[in-house]
């Protein structure tokens, strides 16, 4: 069976003979004349053709697989100049001597160098294709790879959340233990899918901080406010949270102070304006303190929304700030959930 590769190739040739041909008795017809039939004049032209062709396909299907992609330059121009030479001679010879073989050699080299510039534009166009399917897949298998990485470092810090209740022995931990375990149907299901609606991402952080700020106690202030109409923008699924976890395990969690943690969703003109704000109780190293939540969605927001997203992190003397801003409108993610 022909491949779609070979079929596509012997198709292409077989119209670039079939237009050389055309091309070939056009330009013939001012002189139809000369020919005693039509006959005549038709297989002059179908002559002219083949010895075209014959040319190109000896440049296009040996040297240039053989020689040029070797990178055999010099090689290459002698047998291309060689081939040209001898066809040109073989076919002017006969005609009008070396006039006739110095006309046909520059009008081979016209039609050989036409074909080509249209073989190299149509391999280039073919190897652009392949490139950009690689870079697709590519990302695709990186999205994966960091999306999968969003499971257990969720899990890890929620467990870790859940295990000190317990051991306080608190009555809550049931509960919290049925909270996580929506948390966790929550991201396993959107984990599945390329967006999820913003506003179900924002109910998921907003338990999230619910569970956090009952194994909290009094010790964290917890402020959550969304504003403006979330309608039907989506986004992909767990871009937020790591933001958020960051501000809990950096803040409140490292200390037994008081401490609050201000979190706010705003969407104008299709845009989501993400904050969190949250107090540090010591002076500590902004390095030490990224670990692989922030590092992982900032590798997810450069694949997801290049060029459509502004994040800006700072530290202060007492708090961390977060902004993250990003043009849901233009995302590359279209609603393929």
């Amino acid at each position: 069976m022909i491949t779609k590769s070979l079929r596509n190739t012997i198709l292409i040739n077989i119209g670039a003979f079939l237009s050389v041909l055309i091309l070939e008795l056009l330009s013939g017809l001012l002189n139809i004349d000369r020919f005693d039939t039509n006959y005549l004049f038709y297989l002059w032209g179908l002559s002219y053709a083949i010895i075209i062709m014959v040319v190109i396909w000896i440049n296009h299907f040996i040297l240039i697989p053989f020689v040029y992609d070797k990178r055999n330059y010099f090689l290459y121009g002698i047998l291309l100049a060689g081939s040209i030479f001898i066809v040109a001679y073989l076919k002017g010879y006969e005609m009008n001597g070396w006039l006739g073989v110095s006309k046909f050699f520059f009008y081979l080299v016209y039609t050989t160098g036409t074909g080509m510039a249209a073989f190299f534009l149509r391999r280039n166009l073919i190897i652009q294709r392949e490139r950009d399917e690689k870079e697709k897949l590519q990302k695709e298998m990186e999205l994966t790879y960091l999306k999968e990485q969003v499971n257990p470092h969720f899990l890890f810090n929620s467990l870790n959340s859940i295990y000190s209740l317990s051991r306080q022995q608190s009555p809550e931990t049931p509960d919290l233990v049925m909270q996580l375990s929506e948390l966790m149907r929550y991201q396993l299901e959107s984990s599945k899918k390329d967006t999820v609606l913003v506003k179900e991402e924002l109910e998921f952080i907003e338990n999230y901080l619910l569970l956090e700020e009952k194994r909290l106690s009094n010790r964290c202030k917890i402020e959550f406010i969304i504003k403006g109409d979330l309608s039907d923008l989506r986004i992909a699924p767990m871009l937020l949270i790591p933001f958020v976890e960051n501000a809990v395990k950096h803040g409140a969690q490292s200390t037994n102070k008081q401490s609050t943690i201000d979190v706010t969703a705003t969407v104008t003109h299709k845009t989501l304006r993400f904050q969190v704000e949250n107090s540090v109780p010591t002076k500590v190293d902004v390095v030490k303190r990224k670990g692989l939540g922030l590092e992982n969605v900032k590798r997810r927001l450069n694949l997801l929304y290049p060029n459509t997203y502004q994040l800006e992190i700072k530290e202060k003397a007492n708090t961390f700030h977060v902004h993250l801003s990003i043009e849901l409108s233009v995302s590359i993610l279209k609603n393929r959930s």
